[in-house]
């Protein structure tokens, strides 16, 4: 099933993998910083910082991997790896240009939900030319608990504003599904070849799922 979008009142987006195609970055990322230290990339550290914010996986990292610098340094340094790539290397996914045209032409409000960090979300919006085309950007930065809590998904559509129970989140991975649900809003899943194993899960606990937003019927 798809959604049939004039049936909600806003629609808020996560960025990274389910708006934009950037989950690639990351783990390249993870490579590149782990390597500093000598490190491997465990194969289920996505699944372990999937819907954390950034400064939550800071966090994380030190825990796990005991890295001595303080959590605004590697956060400092990831942005420093991430920052071009966000302006230059990081598009739409298919189809996700038309949506939000579709959108706009219906005065439909969206919002931004990511658990990326402001810097990298406004970086990424500022190069698509995305900047006024939503209502608010809530990121991991704004929030105390990273998805699956509904909280950042509550300030979304405080912001808009908006009935969260009238609302449609598109997400990527089981947690921010997880936390669209909690929020009392309808979610659709897009598929993500990052979240690939978890595809049967997400089909799972979403209301919707889509290969990509050109699955989506819009009314001319």
């Amino acid at each position: 099933m798809i959604p049939v979008m004039d049936r909600y009142e806003a629609v808020i987006f996560d960025v990274d993998g389910s708006l934009a195609d950037s989950m690639w970055i990351w783990s390249a990322i993870d490579r590149e910083y782990l390597g500093r230290f000598g490190l491997a990339v465990p194969a289920d550290l996505g699944h372990s910082i999937g819907g954390l914010s950034l400064r939550e996986t800071a966090y994380y990292f030190k825990a796990r991997f005991g890295i001595k610098d303080p959590v605004d340094k590697v956060m400092e340094d990831w942005h420093r790896m991430s920052i071009d790539k966000y302006r230059h290397e990081i598009f739409l996914k298919p189809g996700a240009e038309d949506l939000l045209d579709f959108l706009r032409s219906r005065g439909i409000p969206m919002a931004i939900a990511t658990s990326n960090s402001r810097v990298l979300a406004e970086t990424f919006l500022e190069a698509r030319g995305l900047t006024d085309t939503f209502a608010c950007v809530i990121t991991g930065d704004e929030v105390e608990r990273g998805k699956p809590d509904p909280q950042i998904y509550l300030l979304a559509a405080a912001g808009i504003p908006a009935d969260p129970a009238r609302c449609l989140v598109f997400e990527d991975i089981p947690a921010g599904i997880r936390a669209g649900k909690a929020a009392g809003m309808e979610v659709c899943s897009v598929y993500d070849k990052a979240a690939h194993g978890l595809q049967k899960k997400k089909e799972e606990l979403a209301d919707y799922s889509i290969t990509d937003f050109r699955d989506l019927e819009l009314e001319a």
